[in-house]
C-alpha cells in the first residue's frame, strides 16, 4: 500500500501537470496496481490496455475529485472497475506463457466477482477490511463473508479438499482469530474448542496456509516486464497528439473604437462600473479579468527572476473549493515558453498551516489556444490550482525550482508534445502571496425524480467563486436494475448555461443514508446573482440489469444453435468437448440491441459452477458505437476513444475455453447485462 505521506503530497501536486503526472504516479507505483491487474488479466496486451484506460479515466475524473477518501483508494476504485470491464464478467484471459503459482491463480479465476475482489484487495493489494468495504460499497461483515467464501474456494483449488469439515458455528471466527482482532473472551472460547476438535484444527491450518500464501506473493509473482510502461506512455503520447491536432484556434475579440471607449468610460464614473471597465482594457487574461471585475480578488504584481526567466504572480482567487493563482512567465534571453508544472519543483512551504486537505484543487491543462499565449513566443500566461484555505485570510509561501518548457510542433504551433522531448528550466523563484477566501453559498435542493425507474435525489447546489457544484444521490435498494454512472449535460441557473464536466460525476466519501450513494458533478462558475431556478439536464446513464436465463448445452447436438435473450438472437457458434473444451457465442447485430455486454457463467452438473476447473473467457471481437450510430472497429487502429461522442462498447464474439479432462458443461447461465441509455430530459428546481 502506498504510504499516506506520499499520497497527500501527490494529490497536491498532480493537478497542474495533467495526464503526464498521472502516468508518472502510476509508473512509480506500477507494482502495486500490476498485482491487481494480473489477478484479472494475465495477458500483457490487456494489461497495457488496463493501465492506459485507467490513466485516461483518472485524468478525466480528476476535476471532480473532492472528497475525504485518499487518492490511492479513489484510483483503485477506477482501476478495479476497468479490470471488471476487461476481464469480461470476472473470467480471465490467461497468458499462454507459464507462470508461478498456477494453481493459486487458477483458483482465483473461479471466484465470484465479490469474493475475488475482496481477496485481491485484502491480501494482494494489502488494504484493510474497512477500506475494502468502502471501495466495494458493502459492510465490513459482508467483506468477511466474501473473504471466507473466497478462501474456501481457493483452498479447494489448491488441493485441500472441497469443503471445510469443522464446526460451522466456528467458521466465522477463522478470520478474526488469524488476523488477531478477537476480543479476549471469544479468543479463549475459540482456542478451547480448537484444542478439542481435530476437524477445526485441520480447517484452521489450511485456512491459514491459504492466507499466508496470498500474503507472501512477491514481486516475482507479478513481474512487470521491461518496456511495459513505455508502451503505455507511447499510446498516451499518440492520444495527446491527435487531441491537440483536432483543437481549433479561438478568435480574439476586437477592440471597440476610441470614441465608444471614451463614452463608456464617462458613463462608468456615474454608474459605479469603472472598475469593471478598467479591467476590460488592462487585463489580457479573460478569466482573471472576470474575477477582478466581480471583485473576487485583487491584482498582484509579484515578480521573481532566475537565470533570465521572470515569473510574475498576477492574482489569486480563493474559496472553499480551491485557490487559483494566475501567473505570467517571460524568458528574457530566448524565445521559450514555460509553464509551472505542479508535479515538478513546486512547493507551498506553509501548506500544513493554512490549507485544507479535505478537498482537492482542480486540474488545469496548459492553454495553448488562447490569443494571449500565441501573441509572444517568449511569454506564457497560465494558472495553477492550489488547495483551499483553512482560514479567511493567509499568505501562501510559494516556492518554485523547476519549470516545464512548452514544445510546439513546427507544423502545428498548438501541438504540445506532452511526452516527447520534455525539457525543464531550473532556478529559484519564491513568492509570498496574500489571499482572502471568498465565501461559498449552499442551496438545499430536496428534489427527487426517477431515471429508468430508479430514484435519483438532488441534495445541494454550491455556488463558489471558482466553480458550481451539484450534489446528488442514487438509490440502490432495488437489485433488478441499478445505475452505475449518471452523466449530465449543461446546467442552467436563471437561464444562464454553464458547461458540465465532460466526464461525469464523482463518488463522495460521506454517505449519510445507507440506502443512497452520494455523488457530485462540477460546472463552470456562476457570477453575480442569486439563483432562482436550476435546470439540470441529463446526458446518459450506464445501467446494470438483472435478467436471468439458463441455456442447456448438449455435446451430442450439432452447432451453431441460437437462443433468444433480451430481444436479440444470440448464436452458440461452437461447442466442442475435449482438452480443452471450447465454446464460442456471438451476436453481430448491434442496431437497437438492448445489451452491451452479458454477465454469465458456464455451469456443470446440478447447475453448480465448474469449481476449480481452469476457464478462460475472451472478448474476441467488439465494436464501439457513438451516439449517432457510427461504428468503430476496435481491431482497426488508430482511433481516439476519448474523441468518440458518448461511445458504447458492444461485445460481438466471445470465446470460452475450459481446461480439464473432457470437462462437459451442462448449461450457459446468463444473470444480467449492462447497457447505456441516452437521456434527453432533465429536472427543474425552484429555489424561491
Amino acid at each position: 500500500m502506498i504510504p499516506a505521506k506520499i499520497d497527500t503530497i501527490t494529490i497536491a501536486t498532480i493537478r497542474e501537470k495533467g495526464v503526464e503526472s498521472i502516468f508518472d504516479w502510476f509508473d512509480q507505483y506500477k507494482q502495486s496496481f500490476y498485482k491487481i491487474g494480473w489477478s484479472y488479466l494475465r495477458n500483457q496486451q490487456q494489461m497495457e490496455e488496463l493501465f492506459y484506460r485507467s490513466i485516461i479515466k483518472v485524468h478525466k475524473e480528476l476535476p471532480q475529485f473532492k472528497r475525504e477518501t485518499s487518492f490511492e483508494m479513489w484510483v483503485t476504485s477506477i482501476f478495479i472497475h476497468i479490470c471488471r470491464e476487461l476481464s469480461d464478467n470476472r473470467r480471465l484471459q490467461a497468458s499462454e506463457e507459464s507462470e508461478p503459482r498456477q494453481d493459486l491463480f487458477k483458483a482465483l479465476d473461479q471466484l465470484k466477482q465479490d469474493e475475488k475482489e475482496a481477496v485481491v484487495l485484502t491480501y494482494i493489494k494489502g488494504i484493510s477490511h474497512e477500506e475494502t468495504a468502502h471501495l466495494l460499497q458493502v459492510s465490513v461483515e459482508k467483506i468477511k463473508e466474501h473473504l471466507f467464501a473466497g478462501i474456501e474456494s481457493i483452498r479447494k483449488g489448491m488441493g485441500y479438499g472441497s469443503h471445510f469439515n469443522g464446526c460451522k458455528e466456528y467458521h466465522k471466527n477463522y478470520l478474526d482469530y488469524l488476523e488477531r482482532t478477537m476480543d479476549r473472551s471469544r479468543k479463549i472460547d475459540f482456542e478451547v474448542h480448537i484444542y478439542h476438535c481435530q476437524d477445526c484444527q485441520e480447517d484452521l491450518a489450511t485456512f491459514q496456509d491459504v492466507m499466508l500464501t496470498m500474503l507472501k506473493l512477491t514481486e516475482e509473482d507479478f513481474h512487470v516486464p521491461a518496456g511495459f510502461m513505455e508502451n503505455v506512455k507511447d499510446r498516451l503520447a499518440e492520444k495527446e497528439k491527435h487531441r491537440q491536432l483536432k483543437n481549433k484556434k479561438r478568435k480574439r475579440m476586437g477592440f471597440v473604437s476610441a470614441s465608444v471607449f471614451a463614452l463608456v468610460m464617462g458613463i462608468g464614473f456615474f454608474t459605479g462600473a469603472f472598475s469593471n471597465l478598467y479591467y476590460t482594457w488592462t487585463e489580457e487574461d479573460q478569466q482573471l479579468r472576470a474575477f477582478l471585475q466581480q471583485e473576487l480578488g485583487k491584482r498582484l504584481n509579484l515578480d521573481a527572476e532566475s537565470d533570465g526567466v521572470k515569473i510574475k504572480i498576477k492574482g489569486a482567487i480563493a474559496d472553499d473549493t480551491q485557490t487559483l493563482v494566475f501567473y505570467e512567465i517571460e524568458d528574457t534571453n530566448e524565445d521559450n515558453q514555460y509553464v509551472i508544472d505542479y508535479h515538478e519543483g513546486v512547493v507551498v512551504g506553509n501548506e500544513h498551516e493554512i490549507m485544507s486537505r479535505e478537498t482537492y484543487p482542480s486540474y488545469i491543462p496548459p492553454d495553448l489556444e488562447s490569443v494571449v499565449n500565441n501573441k509572444e513566443k517568449n511569454v506564457y500566461h497560465g494558472k495553477i490550482s492550489l488547495l483551499p484555505l483553512t482560514t479567511d485570510k493567509g499568505t501562501i509561501e510559494l516556492n518554485i525550482t523547476k519549470l516545464q518548457k512548452l514544445i510546439r510542433d513546427s507544423s502545428n504551433q498548438n501541438d504540445f508534445r506532452s511526452y516527447e522531448n520534455l525539457e525543464f528550466q531550473t532556478g529559484e523563484w519564491s513568492f509570498e502571496i496574500p489571499v482572502t477566501k471568498k465565501p461559498s453559498i449552499e442551496y438545499a435542493l430536496d428534489k427527487e425524480t426517477e431515471i429508468e425507474g430508479i430514484p435519483v435525489r438532488f441534495d445541494k447546489l454550491t455556488i463558489a467563486p471558482t466553480a458550481t457544484v451539484l450534489q446528488f444521490s442514487i438509490n440502490h435498494e432495488q437489485t433488478e436494475k441499478r445505475i452505475d454512472v449518471l452523466n449530465f449535460d449543461n446546467l442552467q441557473v436563471n437561464n444562464k448555461e454553464m458547461k458540465a464536466d465532460l466526464y461525469g460525476s464523482s463518488y463522495m466519501n460521506s454517505q449519510p443514508d445507507m440506502n443512497w450513494t452520494a455523488f457530485q458533478t462540477q460546472y463552470d462558475p456562476l457570477f453575480g446573482e442569486k439563483p432562482k431556478e436550476v435546470n439540470i439536464q441529463f446526458e446518459s446513464v450506464y445501467l446494470t440489469v438483472e435478467d436471468k436465463k439458463n441455456i442447456e448445452l448438449d455435446a451430442n447436438e450439432e452447432y451453431p444453435q441460437t437462443f433468444e435473450y433480451a430481444g436479440s438472437t444470440i448464436s452458440i457458434d461452437k461447442f466442442e468437448v475435449g482438452q480443452p473444451t471450447n465454446i464460442v457465442i456471438s451476436n453481430h447485430e448491434i442496431e437497437n440491441r438492448a445489451y452491451e455486454s452479458l454477465h454469465f457463467d458456464v455451469l456443470g452438473e446440478n447447475e453448480n459452477d465448474l469449481g476449480s476447473i481452469s476457464m478462460e473467457m475472451n472478448n474476441a471481437e467488439g465494436v464501439l458505437v457513438d451516439k449517432n450510430g457510427v461504428v468503430y472497429d476496435m481491431n482497426e487502429f488508430p482511433y481516439s476513444y476519448e474523441e468518440i461522442e458518448q461511445p458504447r462498447h458492444f461485445s460481438t464474439v466471445q470465446s470460452i475455453r475450459i481446461h480439464g479432462n473432457k470437462v462437459i458443461p451442462k448449461s450457459l447461465y446468463i444473470f444480467g447485462y449492462t447497457t447505456t441509455k441516452y437521456l434527453e430530459d432533465g429536472v427543474k428546481i425552484s429555489l424561491e
